[in-house]
């Protein structure tokens, strides 16, 4: 694992936006005070296949796609509420095969972020819309076509994970109204 350290900040960090059609996900670094997009896209799956060959599919995609990118972290966003039960059982399925396909070799190195915090620390506001928290992102890490929102909230996600990271290492989390110190990831089984 790279190192944050007082010499620099140093990290590469896979933001996974789960969903049992389309994942998002983003490679992100933080290198210094710059971070930067490595690589980011889609894993796309037949909704017309069954669930249950769809999962295997997720875990196998997943699986060849962290051990391809070989991240120090990888950052979820927790789950949301959803209108629909039968929604939010797929979206939990589907986010525990992708978390048993990075779990054993990163299992220290899991982290996930409430919705609200990833907007907050995103677009300084826990409420902001998804257009707020592309601005965002366009102004930090440059304007990015992106095929689907699921990658670009997987930007977020893991742009959220190295934000906090570096405060946690700078232990310059405090309370303010900008809810940062709320924010704050916690590992994912602790």
């Amino acid at each position: 694992m790279r190192i944050i350290g007082e010499k620099g900040f140093n990290l590469l960090v896979l933001g996974i936006d789960p969903g049992s059609i389309t994942t998002g996900w983003a490679l992100l670094k933080g290198q210094g005070k710059r971070i930067s997009v490595v690589d980011s896209g889609v894993l796309r799956f037949n909704g017309k296949d069954k669930f249950l060959d769809r999962l295997t599919e997720i875990k196998s995609s997943s699986t060849s796609l962290i051990e391809n990118l070989s991240p120090d972290a990888i950052a979820f966003e927790s789950l949301i509420y959803v209108k629909s039960p039968q929604a939010l059982i797929k979206l939990a399925q589907t986010r525990g095969v992708i978390l048993s396909a990075c779990v054993e070799k990163y299992k220290n190195r899991i982290f996930e972020y409430s919705p609200n915090a990833i907007k907050s620390i995103a677009a300084g506001h826990g409420h902001a819309d998804k257009e707020g928290v592309r601005k965002f992102l366009d102004m930090t890490i440059g304007k990015r076509e992106y095929e689907t929102h699921d990658e670009s909230d997987a930007v977020a996600i893991a742009m959220c994970h190295l934000l906090n990271s570096r405060r946690v290492d700078k232990k310059t989390v405090t309370r303010g109204s900008s809810g940062l110190a709320k924010a704050l990831a916690h590992k994912i089984g602790s």
